[in-house]
């Protein structure tokens, strides 16, 4: 995965992360927690500083390290209101989310360097079952508030926003199968960063062009090309081994 493009979105999205952090800032996982002033700089440092080093050649493992412990920790920061409201999906949905971009980072880590075969291909794959396990919510989350993601959709779009809520909700549900049984898993992911691009595409950079001052707008945008490029990595990371098993 030495020139894997999804590890180059991957950098770009967490600087882009890191600049609106730094125009905003605001961190909005951070919560109310003490010394948040403070947090706030250090967040954009650690992401600014380790997307340049996921993108560069050389320290691909230090940024991956870098930025799966800051997401993991923002992760966790959502745990409470889990907790607090277990019935309310939207907290396991913003968990999943973060925790999405831990398992790009866990697989980058596992794939940039030499490491122990055994203990690289354990790394790989635990990163990689998480985020199949991330896309089962992501088709979840998408059910439970499916008015509001059909609300996204542009109007211009046939047939109709419900029809594209409910497909592209069924399309994460497929992904989600595919890549835990591993079945036409490498199709799967391919698909799903595709997919993840096109709500970029045609939902956010919309949104973007029409309030560009918008910081939600700006969250979005980089979530949703975050995820992407992390889609990408487990592509990437499926065709790397299958080339290596075709190999032996």
């Amino acid at each position: 995965m030495k020139h894997s493009l999804g590890r180059y979105l991957y950098g770009v999205a967490a600087i882009a992360s890191g600049i609106c952090t730094l125009v905003w800032h605001d961190v909005s996982t951070l919560g109310s927690v003490p010394h948040r002033e403070i947090l706030v700089y250090v967040v954009a440092a650690v992401e600014i500083l380790g997307g340049v080093a996921v993108a560069w050649p050389r320290t691909p493992r230090a940024g991956a390290v870098a930025l799966g412990a800051l997401y993991f920790i923002f992760a966790m920061l959502g745990v409470p209101l889990i907790i607090a409201h277990p019935l309310v999906y939207n907290g396991f949905g913003n968990f999943f989310e973060q925790f999405s971009f831990v398992a790009g980072a866990m697989i980058l880590y596992a794939c940039s360097g030499p490491l122990a075969p055994a203990r690289t291909a354990r790394l790989a794959q635990i990163g990689y079952y998480s985020f199949g396990i991330c896309v089962v919510s992501f088709a979840l989350e998408q059910l439970f508030y499916l008015s509001a993601t059909a609300s996204l959709v542009p109007k211009w779009i046939p047939p109709g926003q419900m029809f594209w809520a409910i497909a592209t909700t069924t399309a994460f549900a497929l992904a989600a199968i595919a890549l835990l049984t591993g079945f036409m898993a490498r199709l799967a992911a391919r698909l799903t960063t595709a997919m993840i691009v096109g709500f970029g595409l045609l939902v956010w950079l919309p949104a973007l062009f029409a309030g560009p001052h918008s910081y939600p707008n700006w969250s979005e945008s980089v979530e949703t090309l975050g995820i992407a490029a992390t889609a990408w990595i487990v592509a990437d990371f499926l065709g790397h081994r299958r080339s290596a098993d075709v190999k032996t």
